[in-house]
């Protein structure tokens, strides 16, 4: 993605960037031939299109390109693909807070997956835009870039083993320390859940444990964990084949952890990590966990299985209760979770859950700044009445339909300490149709909002989990 942003060219197309307000004062600037020729052309500013506009000899000027807003960033991702090839300069400059949106909407909307197959498709390149913040955009870029590879991998080549060597690799890159769980040592270090969900399949379950330290063994702890479940057949409670198909992004939350890691390590904030990844891939086989069986957990609480396909809980709260074993300034964790967070919000969406007011607010002001919308939803605690089981502490899944996301989400709040800041991201992780800037397949969805908190916090040195100083 970044190959599409250029430091310089000699030969750069000036590429003016207008939305409808801008464009109607600069047309009154221009010549009547200008506007006529714009005129004639159709041109509104409309997001995603374009007007060559030629010079008095006849060449090309300058390009005008239409924005839904200066400083919108989906807008931008539809030009690479939309302008004719070549490198073009946006003049004049933009200010920083557009200038950052150019750059990187332009490099999301280069973004393919082409590890299979060969493309030969020309997209359009930009001059990296005056006033931009180069250095974030790449940050951001390279963990939204991760994001979507992981996921968009396929699950033959993306099991538990690949998703231990992406946090392997990602290690070595940043002075990371990565410790490895696996198979019956699970058993023996206490994390029976992680072991029930991954030992049906001949791919061996683990846990992924990678820390990072910016230098400053007092710095604030950041605790990330995300669902890797590399495939979920749903398990004896099997899913239809529809329900199937796009399960090789059930990993996903882990796709985002390390793609947050990946940013924040590389911008070096003052923070301490770790990141926990419980992988395992859901199958089928005579050892699967079963319906009505009762597991164990880290934390002591024993668990029925109301429904196999609800797997995805009884891994995170063995690494939740794993995370919150030591002081936690902020925990995080993100997964493919429940439909019924779609349902409620759509795929575009992601659910937030948070036990902390201010934190909650904070973050949904970011995601609105970054155009990373999240959207809160409740910890109603009268719903954990229906978790209850009666031969366990507690049951996976509800016995009804209702509030699926909410009982998910309240299952997993029973595995963090009370006084620990805790986010909860019930995320799709997947775009189903191509748009500009995020193409059909795997997507990173809140991961520049929740950047932002911490990167703002952290170099301000206030506290990570709130705005005191």
């Amino acid at each position: 993605m970044l190959a599409s942003l250029a430091d310089s060219s000699g030969h750069a197309i000036a590429l003016r960037i207008l939305d409808a307000k801008s464009l109607e004062s600069w047309l009154a600037d221009q010549p009547d031939e200008v506007r006529a020729w714009v005129t004639a052309n159709g041109f509104s500013a409309k997001s995603g299109s374009f007007c060559p506009l030629p010079g008095r000899d006849g060449h090309l000027s300058e390009m005008l390109a239409g924005v839904e807003a200066l400083d919108d960033i989906w807008s931008y991702g539809a030009l690479p693909a939309s302008l004719p090839p070549g490198t073009y300069e946006i003049q004049p400059a933009l200010d920083r807070e557009s200038a950052n949106a150019a750059a990187l909407g332009w490099a999301l909307g280069s973004y393919s997956y082409n590890h299979y197959r060969k493309l030969d498709r020309l997209s359009a390149s930009l001059v990296w835009p005056q006033n931009c913040d180069t250095e974030t955009v790449k940050r951001l870029v390279r963990g939204i870039g991760l994001t979507r590879d992981l996921i968009n991998t396929p699950a033959n080549d993306m099991g538990p083993e690949e998703l231990e060597e992406a946090a392997r690799q990602l290690a070595g890159e940043h002075g990371a320390a990565l410790h490895v769980t696996e198979g019956e040592t699970l058993l023996e270090e206490n994390y029976p859940a992680i072991h029930a969900v991954g030992r049906a399949s001949t791919r061996t379950p683990r846990l992924i444990d990678l820390r990072w330290s910016g230098g400053d063994q007092a710095a604030p702890l950041i605790v990330l964990v995300g669902k890797g479940v590399c495939f979920d057949t749903g398990g004896l409670d099997l899913k239809p084949a529809e329900g199937m198909k796009i399960m090789k992004k059930d990993m996903g939350g882990a796709a985002h952890v390390l793609g947050l890691a990946s940013t924040i390590m590389e911008a070096d904030l003052p923070v301490r990590l770790r990141v926990l990844i419980p992988a395992v891939e859901n199958a089928v086989s005579g050892n699967a966990f079963r319906p009505m069986d009762v597991i164990q957990t880290r934390k002591g609480l024993s668990v029925e299985i109301g429904n196999t396909d609800a797997e995805g809980r009884l891994v995170l709260a063995d690494a939740l209760c794993e995370a919150g074993s030591e002081k936690v300034d902020l925990l995080l964790d993100f997964a493919t979770l429940t439909g019924a967070a779609r349902v409620a919000l759509g795929p575009d969406l992601p659910a937030m859950f948070c036990n902390d007011e201010a934190l909650a607010s904070s973050l949904s002001q970011h995601g609105e700044r970054q155009r990373d919308s999240i959207w809160r939803l409740p910890l109603h605690q009268p719903y954990r009445e229906k978790l209850k089981s009666k031969v366990a502490d507690l049951n996976n899944v509800s016995e009804g339909p209702f509030a699926g996301a909410i009982t998910a989400a309240l299952f997993l709040e029973h595995f963090i300490p009370p006084e620990t800041p805790w986010v909860h991201f019930d995320v799709y992780g997947w775009n189903q149709s191509d748009r500009p800037g995020r193409p059909a397949g795997g997507e990173a969805m809140a991961l520049r909002a929740v950047y932002s908190l911490i990167e703002e916090r952290a170099l301000a040195g206030k506290s990570i989990s709130n705005d005191s100083a």
